[in-house]
């Protein structure tokens, strides 16, 4: 990719996760990237295509994430990664998450679908805990991560690892 190309993108990233997809202007994302208005319809056709850009690249750095929990067997160790997921991701990316949360908000994105095998592992696993209904507890801690990672990007969150570790002994981990 060149690096006029990195830009775009990441001054794109920066502006839809601050102001969100809609309120933000190509040429706004020009500017930011020091490039022409001409070069970023060149490399991605429109704001549209930009975006699929930036969500397919997020995409695939959500499945390196995902991966340890989905292939993990230990049911503990699932809910653990699972837990301290949010509270594990590097500042950079906090970009692509407010990206994420902007879309979930404000053009209804469809991220059931990308959360799909987090989603049946965690049934898998409380189903094998023996929790009476695993769909609706793997829901309940699905928001609860949600809401966490919502308070840590807005920096909302008081005493995020006092908050994880209650997550952790609340699930006997």
């Amino acid at each position: 990719m060149t690096t006029k190309k990195e830009r775009i993108l990441e001054a794109a990233l920066e502006l839809f996760a601050k102001q969100g997809f809609a309120a933000t202007s190509t040429n706004a994302i020009a500017k930011k990237a020091g490039v022409s208005e001409g070069l970023l319809f060149k490399h991605f056709g429109n704001k549209q295509g930009l975006l699929e850009a930036l969500l397919k690249e997020g995409e695939e750095r959500v499945a390196v994430l995902a991966l340890p929990i989905v292939a993990e067997e230990n049911p503990q160790e699932v809910l653990r990664k699972y837990i301290e997921l949010p509270f594990n991701m590097p500042q950079e990316a906090y970009n692509f998450w407010r990206l994420i949360f902007q879309l979930k908000w404000n053009i209804n994105y469809d991220h059931k679908k990308k959360l799909k095998p987090i989603r049946d592992k965690l049934i898998a696993v409380f189903t094998g805990l023996g929790k009476s209904n695993p769909p609706l507890e793997t829901e309940m801690l699905m928001q609860l991560i949600d809401s966490a990672s919502i308070g840590l990007l807005q920096g909302t969150l008081n005493e995020p690892m006092a908050y994880r570790d209650f997550l952790l002994k609340k699930y006997l981990l």
